[in-house]
Parts: C-alpha cells; structure tokens; sequence
C-alpha cells in the first residue's frame, strides 16, 4: 500500500478540524458569560501549572532559547492575558450609552485560524486560545513546523480542561500534519471567520493574501535609545537582560543600542559589567557572514542561541559568562546586515551625538525593518521622551523599561499580548497588542434621538416609464452602433 501524500492529508486535516470547530462554535455562540469564564479560568490555571513542562517540550523540540525564560512567558500567557481579559465582558450587552440611546452587544466572529512562531510556540498557544474561547469563537491552531509537537501538546491540554468544563468538543484543536498547502487550506475555508498571525514576513502576508481578515504582526527592528539624561546603570541593566532573554525570540527584543555620546563609553563598560562583550572588526565580520546570507536571508541555525554558543559557531571565544554579544555599527540598510533584526543574542552599537541625531537613527533601523513595531527609550527628561514618543513611526514606544518585556505589556500598562500590531505603515490592520476585544464584533442597538428632516419625508416624483428624449436617445445609440459595424 503507497503512502499517502502529506500535503493531502494536511489540507484534510484542515477541513475536518475547520468543520467540526464550526459546529462547536454554533454551540459555544450561545454560551452564557459565567459558562465563558469558568472555561476559560480552568484553562487559565492549567496552563499555568504546566508552564515549566511545556516549555521544555518547546526548547527540546526548536532548540531555542532558555528553558525557565520560557516558562515565564508561558506563565504570562496563562495568568497575565487572563487576568487582563478576565473581567471584559464578551457576552450580550457589553455596554449602554443612556444619553445617545445606544445598546452595544458582544457577537462572536466564529472559527479562528491561529498560525503560531517557533520561537514563542507554546505560550502563543496558550494566549490564543484564551482571548479566542473569551471571545465565544473557535481556534484551529496551524503551528510552525518545528514546533508542531509542542503546540499540540499545549492545545489538547487547553482543550481537555476546556471540555471537562462544559465546552463542546471540537471548539479547540491544533493541526498535526504540517504543510503550507494545509495551512493554507485552513486559512481560506469557507468556515475559517478570521486569522490570527504571528511569526516571519511570509507567514504574515499569506495570511493577508486570502481574503480573509487577519491580525499580523511584522518584523520587529526594535532600537533602543539611551539619552544623557537616563539612570544608565539601569540601562545597561535591562538592556542585556532583555536581548538575553530566552535568547531575543521576542521580537519586541532590543536589536540595537543607540548610545548618545557623551554616556556611551560609560554605558558600554556598564554594559560589559552586565556580560555584554563588545567584538573586534574581525569578530564582526565572521559575525556578519555567519547570521545572514549575501541576500540578507536570516540563518535559521542560529535563532534563539547563547552568547557563548553563537561565538564558537563564528570561530572565535568569547569570556565565560558573555551573555551578548555587541558589535560597533555605523551604518544602516542592506550594505549593513547586522542592522537587521536579529533573533539571537547579537545586539547592533550606534554613537550619536544628541537627541535629535539618536532619533534619526533610530528612525533608519525602524525604516529598515521594523515599521510599526516598538522602539525602547532610556531617559529622565520628558521633553525628550515625548519627542519621541510623536517622531517615532511605531505604535509601542517603552520607556526605562526592558523591551522583551514591556512591549507584549508585562512590566508596563499596556494589554497583555503575545501578538503585537504594527499598523498600516507596518502592513497591519491595528498597531495595538491583539486582545479579547480584537476578536468579537460589536453590533449596536440605536433608538431615535432626533425627528428625520422634513425633506426626507416629501415622496418624489413619480416616473411612469422613460421620456421621448430617453427613447430617442437609445435608438440613436442602436443606430449608430449598427452603422459602426459595417
């Protein structure tokens, strides 16, 4: 008997999956809002608790990052997204406006296509699925490849506590034989409502290509600036921190230091003191030649590797404990790869004199690569903190905080997510961090409040059928199109 063709059986699997979370979200559409709840809280706590063994399935299996960094994130995912989300109603009447006469109601979109990273595989599973079963809709989780074993692992969980509580069966699942065909044949079935993208470019304009909604997220070329007026022992702090953290999978991640010159020789030996080793031309260069291709295509062998691990690749050592690597840049574009965003522990080093300067700069490495994302800013004085803040074509700017962190909104105000919006000029439909509120309609129940005007109630004139001069005029036209033809 021959073995049957994989992509077969993933577009398959696609349609089947799609098929029977239709049928359960028809089920789940009508749930009540303590029945929401209490599946998502149990889901919530679930993930939570498996944080730690879900996270070594994801290293085990990508070899990215950081095991116990991991599972911070996935306790984020569990415990942070629904703690933000908890109390949003996604029910029924969510809000009245008593002087405007207007009852808005929660409506569900229906089946969510979920395409989730390598790099961030189980805790992007975790928080879509929680805003996706919040909002009353469905999820199939379509994984990347490498990361297939973990993500399904993550969804049957979440999906078993889902239905020892109530919800029906099929509402949540994640595809097992992964193949673009299958993915995008989940992706454009006719049951498929809405899509929920994170991960590389590709991924994200295959999402967009279909027709179909869809929230992706584009490369984030995070730079972060550090002014003369910062607390620089707390940046240096939080700036190699962050760039170790589970080895810049994040791509909210600080890909780049501009440094204003009069701090920057104090920075950099703070830095130093953090783990940070800056590299020498030479070291710069095997650098270059070993994370990108002449075409500037990332090498996928060294994603989410240690400091340490990526200098020994490279052909040179580095001293125990570095925890990035830094190299000195003075350009920005494609004749500088290492200006590109970098999902590993390689930072890129500007000296600008100045605001002004540092916030051109940091305009470039956003132009480059990272439209719409983030930027980070290191400063005491508001003036410029706030002119970043409007110059900036970004819609996260995090201030004297870490990157990693405070962009997906844990160590800031902002919502909690794992999913981050780089609006228009970015290719995004929304530049905000994807949440609940993202993923149901809203339909409005309005009363008059005001008498039409008189006009609109005079009835026009009657036509009984064309005037002579209409008539008239189309024989002409028939007329003259016969004569044109011969």
């Amino acid at each position: 008997m021959s073995e049957l063709d994989k992509d077969l059986v993933s577009i398959q699997e696609a349609r089947d999956l799609t098929v029977q979370a239709y049928q359960a979200w028809k089920v789940w559409s009508k749930a009540s809002q303590e029945q929401v709840d209490r599946v998502c809280a149990a889901m919530a706590e679930a993930a939570f608790a498996a944080s730690e063994r879900l996270a070594r399935l994801a290293h085990e299996e990508t070899g990215y990052g950081v095991v116990a960094h991991k599972q911070l994130k996935n306790e984020f995912a569990a415990r942070g997204v629904w703690n933000s989300i908890k109390d949003t109603k996604t029910v029924g009447v969510i809000r009245v406006d008593e002087q405007k006469k207007i009852y808005e109601f929660a409506w569900p979109m229906g089946v969510i296509a979920a395409l989730t990273p390598s790099t961030n595989p189980t805790s992007t599973v975790i928080y879509k699925i929680l805003i996706a079963v919040k909002a009353r809709d469905a999820i199939v989780v379509a994984p990347h490849p490498s990361a297939a074993k973990c993500c399904y692992e993550t969804a049957a969980l979440m999906a078993r506590v889902a239905e020892e509580n109530g919800a029906p069966k099929g509402l949540i699942a994640c595809l097992q034989t992964i193949s673009l065909p299958g993915t995008q044949e989940l992706m454009s079935h006719k049951n498929t409502a809405l899509i929920l993208a994170t991960g590389g470019t590709p991924m994200v304009r295959a999402a967009h290509s279909t027709g179909k909604p869809a929230y992706g997220v584009g490369p984030g070329n995070v730079p972060v600036y550090v002014d003369r007026s910062a607390d620089l022992e707390k940046a240096a702090r939080y700036i190699v921190a962050s760039k170790a953290f589970d080895c810049s999978t994040i791509c909210a991640t600080e890909q780049a230091v501009v440094a204003d010159a009069p701090i920057a020789y104090r920075l950099e030996n703070l830095m130093k003191q953090q783990g940070a080793y800056f590299v020498n031309p030479e070291q710069a260069d095997l650098l270059r030649k070993m994370l990108f291709s002449p075409e500037g295509v990332m090498n996928t062998a060294t994603v989410g590797k240690p400091a340490e691990y990526l200098a020994a690749m490279a052909g040179f050592s580095v001293p125990r404990g570095t925890r990035v690597l830094v190299v000195r840049l003075t350009k920005t574009g494609k004749e500088e790869p290492l200006s590109r965003e970098k999902l590993t522990t390689v930072l890129g080093w500007y000296e600008e004199n100045g605001w002004e300067a540092g916030c051109e700069r940091c305009i470039e490495l956003i132009q480059f690569g990272g439209r719409g994302h983030s930027l980070i800013i290191h400063a005491t004085d508001q003036n410029v903190i706030m002119a970043f803040g409007l110059e900036k074509p970004v819609f996260r700017i995090a201030v004297n905080t870490m990157g990693t962190l405070g962009a997906i909104g844990a160590t800031t105000g902002v919502v909690p997510s794992l999913t981050l919006g780089a609006g228009g000029v970015g290719g995004s439909i929304t530049g905000d961090n994807i949440s609940v509120t993202h993923l149901f309609n809203v339909k409005r129940l309005a009363y008059e409040t005001s008498a039409p005007p008189l006009a609109a109630m005079i009835p026009g004139e009657p036509r009984v059928g064309p005037t002579p001069e209409e008539i008239e005029a189309v024989v002409r036209s028939v007329v003259n199109e016969i004569l044109n033809r011969r």
